[in-house]
């Protein structure tokens, strides 16, 4: 069985920079709590409310439900901060719209670390991944390095900010390194359950509509490349 290193944790803040309402909460929330649980402050950026996501509701009402749900996700893994872009759900590109505004969140926190989703064209499994995902992981590793810059978008969030160490893109199919999460699956598995609206228009039969038996099954897989019960994988790419 192959190892992952453990993913670094001497850092103090991060910016956790998804496409959708419940991207992180598939994997990275758990990991997120064990963060926050140690006194690391982390924000959550979303590039959309996920408003294309219930094909039964109105996109303008599924707004104010993602949004809303995903703030209450958020508090369950101890995040209070979350922002959303407001992108067009299901139509994300990786424009220099896109890196303007993430560089801008960028300067404004000032983050350590980044975290965001698999940004690869699949995940584990065959299938291509969404376009929204790829596009914003692409974007993000971009405005990292726009954002140090203080000649590219200039007066966008205010003075330019180097700092961040790297980004770590969970559910990557080249994983690298890997999180204990064996102590805070649970509030992971909260943080899942909070997007019950969105979780109950998903089509019968589909993966993790059940946030508990999903998110242990994953999270037992990796534990044991870690030497540890549960435990969630990253790409870890240095910036």
């Amino acid at each position: 069985m192959s190892k992952l290193e453990a993913l670094p944790e001497d850092w103090n803040r991060a910016l956790a920079v998804v496409a959708h309402p419940d991207d992180l909460e598939y994997g990275a929330a758990s990991a997120i709590a064990r963060w926050t649980q140690q006194g690391k402050t982390v924000t959550y950026c979303l590039v959309t409310s996920g408003e294309a996501g219930i094909d039964s509701m109105p996109p303008d009402e599924c707004a104010r439900v993602r949004r809303a749900e995903e703030v209450a996700s958020a508090r369950e893994v101890g995040v209070d901060t979350v922002e959303f872009l407001a992108h067009p759900d299901g139509l994300v590109e990786a424009s220099l719209d896109l890196r303007r505004d993430l560089a801008t969140a960028i300067r404004r926190h000032r983050p350590d670390v980044l975290i965001s989703l698999n940004h690869r064209e699949s995940f584990s499994f065959p299938g291509l991944n969404h376009a929204d995902h790829r596009n914003t992981g692409w974007a993000l590793l971009d405005a990292a390095r726009d954002a140090a810059n203080r000649w590219l978008f200039v007066g966008a969030g205010g003075e330019p900010w180097g700092g961040v160490r790297f980004a770590a893109f969970a559910n990557s199919p080249q994983p690298t390194h890997g999180v204990d999460i064996t102590n805070t699956i649970e509030r992971g598995i909260a943080s899942l359950e909070a997007h019950r609206a969105y979780l109950d228009a998903l089509p019968e039969g589909t993966a993790g509509t059940d946030p508990d038996p999903f998110l242990r099954s994953m999270a037992e897989m990796v534990g044991p490349q870690l030497g540890v019960r549960y435990g969630v994988a990253f790409e870890l790419i240095p910036l």
